[in-house]
């Protein structure tokens, strides 16, 4: 359980990339209430009233923040089921109040602005008296009596407001990348919160240079010098659209202001590293020097860090100073002092600077990737993959998940123990691709945007980022499909159908077909829904169906958003649906045995099910598995099908020592919470601020502390390396 926040800055930081969207407000019938939704990311929060509402269209420029809607209802209270965080600013903006856990807090009559930090962006103005009252599980507003309230809501789903179209010469390229920080909604520190930062315009190829008139970088004063080569552009690209910086031709890779500043960003394999701590120095100090700014949070990377770098950095005195004058005290200090406070980076993204890849640059520049240009070549053959395969994913300490007796090692007939359509031993050579094993990073996650087939990172590509710009809203509930096309393999269908659905906060249409012939499913694959899981049979020729093979290929388009094909071979027919028009999915590289397959289709549809994208869901349900190695991400793995249970989803590692537990907390980036977002781990009312993502911070418990914190929600938690849920974890077994 956790609470976020501080995802705002500036009241100037206005939708200057970003049309407005389909935010809807409704009454809720079954109680009294507001739900506000946001069809495209299919997010919704429901604000309780006393009696029923009547609701009447409002101002969106009422509030001092960006809404995309508004409407008015009146009501003397409004409950939220869950504990969000709550700011209160006054009529001229000025925080008054933040709220989390069991607070209890009172404003005499006047005009205030509140701020609510759930899954859809919420703002209210009222004019009234207000108490805002929290305990572990629930936050309320009491307004003294019934008052005109007006409710203001943006979505999330960031759309590029232009495109650029570029020559593959160098040049032209650099001039695009120049243009990504035109959709920074602000070139303050606090473009470091995941809001402020509007999707980069889109790149094309064309036989010239062409840019929309008026579209221009950013007046920051930086720059960013390199030698005229696609490679140095492509990984500079996320840093200059973070900077807002303007790409020039140079001799030697350099960031310079018109300060007079520069800083060397090395040459030969030294450029890719300065390029990188460049970006995560500027990014993390940002996230430091803007607690000094509109949320002045008691943030525990700051603590730690500002006793080490008070002689090179004054928050106070940064905040606010042009952006070169930052950069040149930021780049006063070690960077050694820095990285160990520093969260664990989102994403690497291996991207191969091939002429096409230029389209690419805006979705990785959007998830401030670390972007690397490989060096390591695509290899044909099965035993490539096998031993690429081998030490990918191992336990902590280095071991790997033991294989079962009834495993493909066993003396039983291995092919009753695959899901291999039957039609070769599973000995006999797999299906002939070209491989490619990224190094090694310290990221979250790791995408390949080149050719062959990644080992231990997910394989992007553009049709997948386009499809999801392009995704429509979509009425009603939740869409979840399962098709079990082998009922040999029932256990598994069994498992996930329990899982799909069970969250009584969202509404879900859980769907699920047996046995469907080639017909039927191409008319599955065609409906709309979020996600399609997969249990049976594939081969070279598509889908086992009982009247023959369906390949997807022959499918004119899809409906399918994300989806996991819990089959063997099932990565060309996965790719065939990204070309559809799916987003992302998870799919296997080999024959995997069906006990294995069994326990991480449950896994992972726990884990989807909680929150978390498709690309952190295989990773930790890999963790535990003797088949995870099997299994890779194709598409756009940021990817989440529903929103998180909590405001973020987290997981926790833990270990008994001495009577207390030992309590490594983990968060995931996900949609409106990516990297930058702020969380409090719920473990006592004095735990600080920490910044996502990856791990937070490792604390000591007693039982009892702990055991509060499990019953605020279920989450995922590793225990000896083996994957628990939070809500069936007896801790005096461990």
């Amino acid at each position: 359980m956790n609470r976020t926040g501080d995802r705002e800055a500036s009241d100037d930081a206005g939708p200057l990339a970003d049309a407005p969207l389909g935010i809807e407000f409704a009454a809720v019938d079954e109680q009294s209430g507001l739900l506000v939704s946001d069809p495209i990311e299919r997010s919704q929060f429901v604000l309780s009233v006393p009696d029923r509402v009547g609701i009447r269209e409002a101002d969106p420029d009422a509030f001092r923040f960006p809404a995309d809607a508004a409407v008015s209802i009146r009501t003397d209270s409004l409950a939220m089921e869950t504990v969000v965080s709550v700011c209160v600013r006054d009529d001229d903006g000025e925080l008054l109040d933040r709220t989390e856990h069991f607070a209890d807090r009172t404003f005499p009559a006047g005009t205030y602005s509140i701020e609510l930090f759930a899954p859809i962006k919420l703002y209210l103005r009222v004019d009234a008296s207000l108490r805002v009252v929290s305990d572990a599980t629930r936050t309320r507003l009491e307004f003294g009596d019934t008052t005109d309230v007006v409710v203001g809501a943006r979505s999330h789903h960031k759309r590029p407001a232009a495109t650029v179209q570029t020559t593959d010469r160098p040049r032209d390229v650099m001039r695009a990348v120049s243009l990504l920080g035109s959709a920074l909604k602000t070139t303050s520190v606090e473009r470091s919160y995941p809001t402020l930062r509007g999707h980069p315009p889109l790149v094309e190829r064309g036989p010239a240079f062409e840019a929309p008139a008026g579209l221009e970088p950013p007046d920051t004063g930086v720059r960013i010098e390199l030698p005229e080569t696609r490679r140095h552009a492509y990984v500079a690209a996320p840093l200059s659209y973070y900077l807002g910086a303007t790409v020039v031709p140079g001799d030697t890779p350099r960031i310079t202001t018109d300060t007079g500043f520069g800083h060397e960003l090395g040459t030969g394999e030294e450029f890719q590293t300065g390029v990188e701590r460049a970006l995560k120095r500027t990014f993390f100090l940002d996230c430091l020097t803007r607690t000094e700014g509109y949320y002045q949070v008691d943030l525990h990377e700051r603590t730690a860090l500002e006793a080490d770098v008070e002689d090179e950095l004054d928050f106070a005195d940064l905040y606010g100073r042009p952006l070169g004058e930052q950069l040149e005290a930021y780049f006063t200090v070690p960077y050694e002092a820095i990285e160990a406070h520093a969260p664990t980076w989102k994403l690497t993204a291996h991207v191969a600077p091939t002429a096409s890849n230029v389209e690419l640059l805006p979705f990785v520049a959007n998830d401030l990737a670390v972007v690397t240009s490989p060096t390591t070549e695509p290899t044909t053959g099965s035993a490539t993959q096998a031993d690429a395969v081998d030490g990918v994913l191992r336990r902590p300490d280095g071991s790997r998940p033991a294989v079962p007796a009834t495993g493909p090692d066993s003396a039983a007939d291995a092919a009753s123990f695959t899901r291999s359509a039957g039609t070769r031993a599973r000995d006999a050579p797999a299906r002939q691709r070209s491989y490619v094993r990224p190094p090694e990073t310290d990221a979250l996650e790791q995408a390949w945007v080149g050719p062959g087939t990644p080992i231990g990172a997910s394989k992007a590509s553009l049709p997948a980022y386009r499809n999801r710009l392009s995704r429509d809203p979509v009425e009603g509930d939740i869409g979840i499909t399962v098709v079990c096309n082998d009922p040999r393999m029932a256990a598994e269908r069994n498992a996930v159908e329990s899982v799909y659905g069970s969250r009584e906060a969202l509404p879900f249409d859980v769907r699920t077909y047996y046995e469907l012939p080639t017909a039927a499913l191409a008319e599955v694959l065609k409906s709309d829904t979020e996600f399609l899981h997969y249990i049976g049979h594939i081969d070279a020729d598509g889908f086992q169906c009982p009247d023959g093979t369906l390949d997807v290929g022959t499918v004119d388009g899809v409906g399918v958003d994300s989806f996991l094909l819990n089959a063997c071979q099932s990565y060309e027919q996965g790719m065939e649906l990204i070309e559809a028009g799916a987003i992302a999915g998870i799919v296997t590289l080999s024959d995997v045995v069906n006990d294995g397959a069994v326990d991480i289709g449950e896994n992972l549809a726990r884990l989807l099910n909680y929150g978390f994208p498709i690309r952190s869901s295989l990773e930790i349900a890999g963790r535990d598995s003797y088949v995870g190695n099997d299994y890779i991400v194709v598409g756009d793995g940021s990817f989440h099908v529903t929103q998180a249970q909590g405001a973020l989803p987290n997981m926790c590692e833990i270990t008994e020592a001495e009577g207390t537990y030992r309590v490594k907390y983990v968060t995931y980036p996900v949609g409106e919470f990516d990297i930058g977002s702020n969380v409090v781990p719920f473990f006592s009312d004095e735990t600080p601020y920490y910044l996502c993502s990856g791990t937070a911070d490792t604390f000591e418990l007693t039982r009892t502390k702990l055991e509060d914190f499990f019953s605020l929600e279920p989450i995922p938690v590793l225990i000896d390396g083996q994957l628990r849920w939070s809500d069936e974890i007896d801790l005096g077994s461990i």
